[in-house]
C-alpha cells in the first residue's frame, strides 16, 4: 500500500534507553551525576568502554573508545566496572514502569522496549501523550537519571529508526504522509540491519545514500539483498503496516534457540595458559548451568581463544612463510578423543595465522575448535569435551599470551524432544549436576564447582547482555 494511501496513524512505540549502563551507575551513585562516566568490562587500559555517559560523549568519548584514549581525552573520567546484575534489575523495573502506561509487546534488548498501539492510541496526539507518560513513569518509578528516546511509527522498523533520530530524551514520529522525505537525510548505517559489511556490499552495487536506496522498486530491492529482507525493507521504509505486509516491521527471529555461551576478555593476571583454562572452566560452569535451567541438551561445544602478539610477532606472522617454516602438529594430536568425535579438527597449517586488531587495540591471532558428541547436559561430560579441545590448541610463542576465551554450546535440543537412552551416563552425572544446581541457585552460582575453576572463581563475572534481557536463576542473573 503506497504511503499516500495509508492512514496517518502510529502502530508502535520504540523505547530506547539513553546511555543505559552509565545512567544506571549515575542513579546508583549520585556523586557521578553531571560528570564524565564510563563503564568498562574490566579495569585495564587495553579494554574499551561498553557505555559512556552523555557528559563523556560531549567530549568525544563513546562506546568502544579504548580506556587509555578516554583517559587521554579526560584524565578525570570516572571508570566503573560493569555490574550486570544491577543493569538487569533496572531493565526489569523499567519494563514494569512502561507496562503500567502501555503494555510492553517486545523487549529486543536489555535497553529497548516496544509497545504496540491499538484503537485510538494510534492517533498521533494520543500516541504522543502515551510517550510522554512513559518518560514520566520511568523518571518517577525508576530514577531521575534514566532517560529514553521514543520513536513512533506505523511499523516497528520505522519506530526503531525514529528512536535513534533524537538523543537524549527524544520523541520523534514518522507518519506515512511524511515518508520518504523524513528519512532521506539519514545514512545507510542508520537503518537497522545495515552494518559495516552490508554497507560495503551496497556501495559496491552503486547504492551509497538513502535516496538511491528508496529509488529502487520492490524487485530491485529483493535483488539487492538477495532475500525476502529486501522486499520487507521496501514496504517498511514506505510506512506499510502489518495489515499491508503481514508482519509488524521486525525481522523474524527463530523460535528455536540455536546456541548459548559466554565469553570473557581476561584480566591481566589471567593472561597465561593456566589463567585462561581457569576462566574457560568457569565460563563452561555457567553455560552448563544455564543449559539445564533453560531445559536444553547440547550436541556440540565450541571453544575460541584469542592471543595477543608483540609487534615483532605480528610483523613475522603478517608475511607468508614457506610451508617448511610453518608448524604442523602430528596426526596423533589432530585426531583427538573428544566425547565421541571432534568436529573440524585443525589440519596442518599451510599459511600464516590470521593477524588483526581486537577492539581493545591489541594485535591478535586466534584459534578455535568444535567438539561434537552424544547430546548431554551435565557439567562433567561437557568439561571432558572442553579438556579434549584444550589439549589440541596450538603451541609456540605467538600462542603463549591468551587474552580472550569464549565457550559456546551449540545444536541445542529441548528436553521434551530428547529420546530416553538405554544406558545413562556413568557415575550419576545428571544427578550430580542437579545437586550442584540446587545449592548454586540458593547461594550463588559459584558456591559449588569443580576445582579447575578455583583460580578464576571471582573473575569472569556475568557479562552484560546487549541483545536480550538477562534471566535471574536463583540469586544471580545470567
Amino acid at each position: 500500500m503506497p504511503a499516500e494511501t495509508q492512514p496517518d496513524l502510529f502502530g508502535f512505540l520504540h523505547i530506547d534507553l539513553n546511555s543505559f549502563f552509565a545512567s544506571v551507575e549515575q542513579q546508583l551513585h549520585p556523586e557521578y551525576r553531571g560528570k564524565p562516566t564510563g563503564v568498562v568490562p574490566t579495569m585495564a587500559d587495553t579494554t574499551s568502554l561498553i557505555a559512556a555517559s552523555y557528559e563523556a560523549k560531549a567530549l568525544g568519548i563513546k562506546t568502544g573508545t579504548r580506556v587509555s584514549e578516554a583517559k587521554r581525552i579526560c584524565p578525570d573520567i570516572i571508570l566503573v566496572n560493569g555490574n550486570h546484575s544491577s543493569y538487569a534489575e533496572y531493565s526489569h523495573k523499567i519494563v514494569e514502569a512502561v507496562d503500567r502506561v502501555c503494555p510492553v509487546a517486545h523487549t529486543p534488548s536489555i535497553d529497548e522496549m516496544v509497545c504496540q498501539l491499538l484503537g485510538r492510541e494510534r492517533q498521533p496526539p494520543n500516541a504522543r501523550q502515551i510517550s510522554l507518560a512513559i518518560k514520566q513513569a520511568i523518571k518517577d518509578d525508576v530514577g531521575e537519571t534514566l532517560r529514553c528516546s521514543i520513536g513512533m511509527a506505523s511499523n516497528r522498523y520505522l519506530a526503531k529508526i525514529a528512536s535513534d533520530m533524537q538523543k537524549p530524551d527524544g520523541l520523534i514520529g514518522l507518519l506515512p504522509s511524511q515518508l520518504p522525505r523524513a528519512i532521506a537525510h539519514l545514512e545507510l548505517r542508520d537503518l537497522p540491519g545495515i552494518g559495516a559489511r552490508t554497507e560495503v556490499r551496497l556501495n559496491a552495487k552503486g547504492i551509497r545514500t538513502i535516496p538511491e536506496l528508496l529509488a529502487l522498486d520492490r524487485p530491485a530491492m529483493h535483488k539487492l539483498f538477495d532475500s525476502v529482507w529486501g522486499d520487507r525493507m521496501y514496504h517498511w521504509l514506505r510506512g506499510a503496516n502489518s495489515e499491508a505486509t503481514g508482519d509488524d516491521g521486525a525481522s523474524i527471529a527463530s523460535d528455536i534457540q540455536k546456541s548459548l555461551g559466554h565469553s570473557h576478555v581476561l584480566a591481566p593476571e589471567h593472561r597465561s595458559p593456566e589463567g585462561a583454562w581457569a576462566v574457560a572452566h568457569k565460563l563452561l560452569h555457567k553455560a552448563s548451568m544455564r543449559l539445564r535451567m533453560e531445559k536444553f541438551f547440547t550436541g556440540s561445544l565450541a571453544v575460541t581463544i584469542k592471543y595477543s602478539l608483540s609487534p615483532s610477532q605480528a610483523a613475522a606472522l603478517s608475511y607468508p612463510r614457506p610451508p617448511h617454516e610453518l608448524s604442523s602438529r602430528p596426526e596423533s594430536q589432530r585426531s583427538g578423543d573428544i566425547a565421541e568425535r571432534p568436529a573440524s579438527a585443525p589440519a596442518p597449517s599451510r599459511r600464516a595465522p590470521k593477524v588483526n586488531k581486537h577492539l581493545s587495540g591489541l594485535t591478535q591471532t586466534g584459534w578455535g575448535m568444535e567438539a561434537r558428541f552424544r547430546p548431554c547436559q551435565d557439567t562433567l561430560s561437557l568439561l571432558e569435551a572442553l579438556q579434549g579441545c584444550w589439549k589440541q590448541q596450538p603451541t609456540g610463542p605467538e600462542h603463549a599470551k591468551p587474552f580472550f576465551v569464549g565457550i559456546t554450546l551449540r545444536n541445542l535440543i529441548p528436553e521434551d524432544e530428547m529420546q530416553s537412552v538405554l544406558f545413562e551416563e556413568p557415575g550419576n552425572r545428571n544427578q550430580l549436576s542437579a545437586t550442584m544446581d540446587k545449592l548454586n541457585l540458593k547461594y550463588g552460582h559459584t558456591t559449588l564447582h569443580f576445582a579447575g575453576m578455583l583460580p578464576a572463581r571471582d573473575s569472569a563475572p556475568t557479562r552484560i547482555a546487549f541483545t536480550q534481557i538477562p534471566v535471574q536463576y536463583g540469586v544471580d542473573y545470567m
